[in-house]
Order: C-alpha cells, then structure tokens, then sequence
C-alpha cells in the first residue's frame, strides 16, 4: 500500500524485498513426527463459528414453530380438549439443543484418523464406519454359509438377510449401494470412456476426468437430440393419434346419414358403399401382359398365374395358348413315360431264352439236333487241340459271337470240372 517510488528499485538497488517470506525450520525427532506441527490455532476459529452459526439457526426454527403454534392456539376456539392438545405440542417442541440430529450431520461416514505409514506416517481417510449403536454386518447372520466378511476392508458385498423383508432390513450388502446413486452414474460414464476410446477417441478415465466427463455430457445432448428429431421425423410422417383431435361420435359408433341397400347375396342396390381400405402394397398390378396377379393360382404346391398357369413369376403370358400347350406337352410326356414303362417290362422273355442256353440248368422241354451236336463236338476237340499247340492256329481266325444250344451242350460235355473225382482220367 505504499507510494510508488520516485525512482525504480532496478535503478537504485534500494529497499528489493522477497516475493514470500521463507522459514526455516530445526526439527528434531519428535519435531518431525508432531501432527500439529504448523498448525495454526485461529483457524479453529472457523469451525466454532461455522457450529454457532448452525445452533443460532436451529433455536430460530423452534422459535418460529413455537410462535406458530401459538397463534395457531389463539385462532382456534373450539373447546377445551383442543387446548390440551395443543398444550401437549407444545411441551413436545422443548427440544434439548445440546441432542444433534444424526440426520443432518455431515460427511459422519468420512472420519480423519492417523495411519502410520514407512515413510513416517500420513494422515489417511477411514471410510466406511458404523454408528457404535448399530449391530454389525458380520453379527446380522451367523450361519457359516452366508455373505463372506472381509474383514480387511471391512465390505460384505452379498445380502447377510436376502430373504428378510426389505422395509425392515437395516443393511442389505455394500453391492446395493453400487448400483444406486452416483456409483450408478460413474459406472456407465466409465463404460462410455472406455467405448469412446475403442472407436478411437482420445479419452481417459483416470487421465483426464474432467475431459471424459465433459465428452459424456455433450454425447447425452447430442443423443438426445437425435433421440427427438428421429421422433418428430416419425410423427411428422405417420401421425400422432395420442394429440390428435377427438373424432366425432358418428365416426366412432360407425353411424352416418347415407343410407345404403342391399339385396340377398350382398350386392349394392342402393346408395353408395364404403370402399375398402387398402394396403400399403400394390394391387391390380399387372405386369408381362398377364391378366392376373402373381397368386391367382396354385396347383401342386406353387403359386402361379390364373391367366396362363405358368409357375414363373417373371414370364410372359401365352393366354389360352399357352394353356393348351402346356396340357399337350403334359400328355405327351405322360405318354413317353408309359412308354418307356413298358418297353422295360417286355425283355423278361428274352431273359427266359437266355436262361435256356446260357444257364447251368437245361430246361427239360430244350431238344437238341444229335447231327448239330456231332459237329460242335467235333468242332469244340479241334479248338481244344489249337489251345494245346499254338503253332496249329490258323494265321486268319474267324470269330462268330452266336452260340447255338448245340454249341454250348458240347461245351459242357468237354469242360473238365476241378471238383470231378475223375477228371484226371478222362481222355
């Protein structure tokens, strides 16, 4: 507060205080270790004021009730035993001061306590304190099995009464607090960080709290400002019935001046009859010359055209033509396939006949022409003797893959069975 100087300090190196006043202090061991070292006695000055402060309010709240009270008695003139009742309120508004309400006590769960640390003690917070009148969590059920207690933290978690009626429980586990209130709050906005910084954003729970929960409060505007014009959007096009005008009671009870007949199968006779409301779907549209829509019919599980009864859904209508054409082609292909059934049926006799020569069996009505038979014998002993001694086979060989019975009877009479105990003496 002093005048300014004539002349500047920098130019006369005159009268250069320090910015702030620096102590020194010489602590010895138990200097060090005194919690109320720079401690400053007047500040509790604040503190009583702050107390004063609150009592003096309290005594005017009462003061102010007792005067109501008063006047309220003074208005009333309804007979003795109204006064005594009131004198009884009287009595009970005589609080002592020096009982505080536990309710209006602040921060009580936060207690300042000393906690002794390596590197020469701290002061910490200890949270989670009971009232000493209150029962323990760890006492409210005894059984073995029930919420875990850990008594390092001091936390149960789980419900120690889960099937104890809700209105009367005291405690219901350190889990009710975390989703209700503000433990609710932090939750979903660390949700929102960590999302955020996964679609790439720069945001940090722990780093920047104030940016993360500036970040929050601007996405919970702009979401609900998409929120609100997607619902004017939609009421802007489909309507809002719940503000809309109430409709006359004529319309609601489906009552109206037109007079409109009828005759037995329903047709209009006379008047005008109300049109059918319609879908939000094209109808009667007709597309590829068709006269008909696509459904109009159904025949062996497919839907189709009733005009031309194609199973195609984009072709083109052939008309009646089309119709007599596809019933053709349906005979001719029935006709093809019984066909083709009995042209498989017919080669069972022919199989019979082959049986007969070429089977191990001889039928007993097969006759044999013994002259035939004389020259297929003759004529098997030669091939047998070619087979024995190549050099007497012909240069030029004739093949014939026709087989007579004959044939194959001499074969069967020339053939060396393997299982014959003769074998080795025939021939």
């Amino acid at each position: 507060m002093e005048r300014p100087r004539k002349k500047g300090a920098k130019w006369t190196n005159l009268h250069i205080a320090p910015d702030e006043k620096i102590e020194m202090f010489e602590l010895d061991y138990d200097g060090k270790r005194d919690r109320w070292n720079g401690f400053d006695a007047a500040t509790y000055a604040r503190v009583i004021e702050r107390y004063e402060a609150r009592d003096e309010a309290r005594r005017k709240y009462l003061k102010e009730q007792q005067l109501k009270k008063l006047e309220e008695k003074d208005n009333k003139q309804n007979g003795e035993g109204e006064v005594s009742d009131d004198d009884e309120d009287n009595d009970a508004l005589k609080v002592d001061e020096a009982k505080v309400d536990e309710s209006k006590q602040m921060d009580f769960a936060k207690v300042e306590k000393r906690v002794r640390t390596t590197g020469g003690g701290s002061t910490g917070t200890v949270r989670n304190l009971r009232i000493r009148e209150d029962t323990a969590k760890y006492l409210l059920n005894l059984d073995v099995n029930s919420a875990y207690y850990d008594p390092k933290t001091r936390s149960m978690r789980e419900d120690p009464l889960p099937d104890a009626d809700p209105n009367e429980k005291f405690y219901g586990g350190d889990n009710q607090y975390r989703v209700s209130g503000q433990a609710l709050e932090f939750k979903t906005l660390n949700i929102h960080a960590w999302e955020a910084f996964e679609k790439g954003q720069d945001i940090h729970m722990q780093a920047a709290p104030s940016q993360a929960e500036l970040l929050y409060k601007n996405y919970k505007v702009i979401k609900d400002k998409l929120k609100s014009r997607m619902k004017d959007a939609i009421m802007e096009k489909y309507g809002n019935a719940a503000t809309e005008e109430v409709l006359p009671k004529e319309l609601l009870l489906g009552q109206s001046e037109k007079q409109v007949e009828y005759d037995r199968a329903g047709r209009v006779v006379k008047g005008m009859e109300t049109s059918l409301p319609k879908s939000k779907y094209e109808e009667d549209v007709y597309i590829n010359n068709h006269t008909s829509v696509w459904g109009s019919w159904w025949k062996g599980h497919q839907w189709g055209y009733k005009c031309c009864k194609q199973t195609i859904r984009n072709s083109y209508c052939t008309g009646a033509a089309g119709i007599e054409a596809a019933e053709e082609a349906a005979d001719l292909m029935k006709a093809n396939i019984a066909r083709k059934a009995a042209s498989e049926e017919t080669p069972a006799s022919t199989e019979e006949k082959r049986l007969a020569t070429w089977g191990t069996d001889m039928p007993d009505d097969l006759v044999l022409d013994q002259k035939k038979l004389d020259d297929a014998l003759k004529k098997e002993d030669k091939r047998r003797k070619e087979e024995k001694d190549e050099r007497k086979r012909k240069y030029n060989v004739k093949w014939d893959d026709e087989v007579t019975p004959e044939e194959m009877e001499a074969y069967r009479m020339k053939k060396i069975h393997n299982d014959d105990p003769m074998k080795d003496f025939l021939h």
